[in-house]
């Protein structure tokens, strides 16, 4: 008792020595999603976290969710505008502004989740980005995570063909925003996440696209839908980023630069398994509700990976023909990453129920 006495009275003794040091740097982070969602806890929080455990707390960083200090689809503006210090969102809110996004988004006919992690990291993606959003956009942009492949829809309606994407009224964004619509005669339309479960509830939409098969169950979707379609070849991956003014990252000193690069990397690959992790876990469990399960029909699946990929030649095209070569660049780059994965990574072992 006495040495516990002793080594209590000495920390104490310690704490009041040794007061806590304010963080040199502290962002205010605003989000695209709402808080306590499985993308916001899986990306941004634990962004945060890395950050203050990597920097040893020089820098902190706090999170808020969509709505609090701006609205979903502003988080960009809302850092452009020094309204907050850092963003977190995905480029496929911005394809409508520059369709360059959606090869970062990733799209219909785009890359798996495990050859996206690679082009990212390894074969220039992720430079291309900062390069993008410097020039386009006057930010520094940290890729905090990369998802699992998605759930194509959660629908009132069941669709298996080509057909059936006619006339229906669908929840979702970027690039098979504009292909479902100028392809397939469906109906997009975009409200933030927090929204979705309401709307498709209401029937206001036929069907709905959000997120992974682990991200999906915890929204409950399945509860108020009968169907749920799959693959999810309009999203085979996806992208998240944080980003920051240029002129605010390059007033960090170089070695705190350097420690928030790899709190993200570590972020992205700690979130990429958890996705994986979570998608396994709920498929399992979506086959004890009374959700049905409904895979389209290959030839279908394969018609809207290659009307995606045609959207982004044509797309990266038209900006060329216009003097901005920086779509067709990006997408040379992907295109050529995926062809040179699917060629050669028939040694790799996949895990199949067949």
């Amino acid at each position: 008792m006495k040495l516990i006495s002793t080594l209590t009275a000495g920390a104490v003794a310690l704490a009041i020595a040794s007061p806590v040091t304010a963080a040199e740097v502290e962002w205010k982070m605003t989000a695209a999603i709402g808080e306590g969602s499985f993308l916001y806890q899986n990306f941004m929080e634990r962004f945060a976290k890395n950050v203050g455990m990597i920097t040893q707390d020089r820098v902190e960083i706090q999170p808020f969710g969509a709505g609090v200090l701006a609205p979903a689809f502003k988080a960009f503006e809302a850092v452009q505008d020094g309204i907050v210090e850092a963003g977190h969102s995905t480029p496929s809110y911005l394809v409508n502004q520059d369709p360059t996004n959606a090869i970062f988004a990733s799209f219909p006919g785009g890359m798996s989740p495990e050859a996206t992690m690679h082009w990212v990291y390894e074969g220039g993606g992720e430079q291309m980005l900062q390069d993008f959003r410097r020039a386009d956009m006057g930010l520094h942009s940290l890729v905090v995570g990369i998802g699992t492949s998605e759930i194509m829809a959660h629908s009132n309606v069941k669709i298996q063909t080509i057909e059936d994407l006619k006339g229906v009224k669908y929840r979702t964004s970027g690039a098979f925003a504009a292909v479902l619509q100028e392809e397939f005669g469906g109906v997009p339309t975009v409200v933030p996440g927090n929204e979705i479960y309401t709307l498709l509830q209401r029937k206001g939409v036929d069907a709905i696209e959000w997120s992974t098969p682990g991200a999906n169950i915890s929204e409950g979707f399945h509860e108020v839908a009968p169907y749920m379609i799959m693959p999810g070849v309009h999203q085979p991956s996806f992208l998240w980023e944080v980003f920051v003014k240029q002129e605010t990252w390059d007033a960090l000193p170089e070695d705190l630069q350097n420690l928030i690069t790899a709190a993200a990397k570590l972020s992205t690959y700690e979130s990429f398994t958890r996705f994986g992790d979570s998608d396994i876990k709920a498929m399992a469990q979506f086959r004890d509700t009374k959700v049905e399960v409904v895979l389209m029909e290959r030839e279908a699946s394969e018609t809207i990976r290659e009307a995606g990929r045609n959207w982004a030649r044509a797309k990266a095209a038209t900006l060329a023909e216009g003097g901005n070569t920086r779509m067709q660049d990006v997408l040379d780059s992907y295109l050529a990453y995926q062809a040179d994965w699917a060629a050669n990574s028939s040694y790799l072992v996949r895990d199949s129920a067949e």
